[in-house]
């Protein structure tokens, strides 16, 4: 087997959207944007997708995943706490913090059972961003490679929420799916050249969104 299979494989299980610790029940503000009427067509879920591809995760959750895999292959402890405490920091509201630290517990979880020398690496709770990047170390697998696999582990899964909450066809969802995976590599070049002082949480229409779905009357999903 070529020596970089291993790791291949390893990245596409921790990013599936099939592992065990819930990432498929959030929309992330969707199932919200949905509801107040801004997401209603496939055009408009594959724009909204595509924006918070782009302003959220290329500023925030792939940079935190980049440093957090630089610091746990240095065994740098104090740094991931310093990255911890950064993400639950910049949670706007309640259920965008109970998102990042229930998948993040669900995730250590996981790795207690396929991975039981690394969960031991856990001194404390720690947020999903830290816990994908503590998953990825034992693949050897490189940071580039595991941001494009993150990212497309959530395009997957948010492109499952809009075919759902809007809903459209699997069909749209296919199409939405192709644009995400097209701007994906961009994506993880800009999250790769972002520093601790350019990266940043300000997503203000997501967090408003967030707010008002905790209160929503009928919803599908968490967040």
């Amino acid at each position: 087997m070529p020596a970089a299979e291993p790791a291949l494989l390893a990245l596409f299980w921790i990013a599936s959207p099939a592992l065990p610790i819930g990432s498929f029940s959030y929309s992330e503000g969707l199932e919200a944007a949905v509801h107040a009427g801004l997401v209603h067509t496939e055009a408009h879920a594959a724009d909204w997708l595509a924006a918070q591809l782009h302003l959220s995760l290329a500023r925030f959750e792939l940079p935190v995943i980049a440093a957090a895999l630089a610091a746990w292959r240095a065994n740098d402890l104090e740094r991931i706490d310093e990255l911890d405490a950064w993400v639950r920091r910049t949670r706007e509201t309640s259920e965008t913090r109970q998102q990042s630290e229930q998948m993040g517990r669900s995730l250590v979880e996981w790795l207690k059972t396929v991975q039981p020398e690394a969960a031991a690496r856990v001194r404390q709770p720690v947020t999903y961003p830290v816990a994908w990047a503590l998953a990825v170390v034992g693949s050897g697998a490189t940071a580039r490679d595991a941001l494009l696999a993150c990212a497309f582990g959530w395009a997957e899964n948010m492109m499952q929420a809009a075919v759902k909450a809007v809903p459209l066809g699997q069909s749209a969802g296919q199409r939405i799916l192709a644009r995400l995976a097209g701007e994906i590599p961009a994506v993880v070049d800009h999250a790769l050249g972002v520093d601790d002082d350019g990266r940043q949480a300000f997503a203000p229409m997501l967090a408003i969104l967030s707010a008002r779905h905790e209160t929503q009357y009928s919803r599908l999903f968490r967040s």
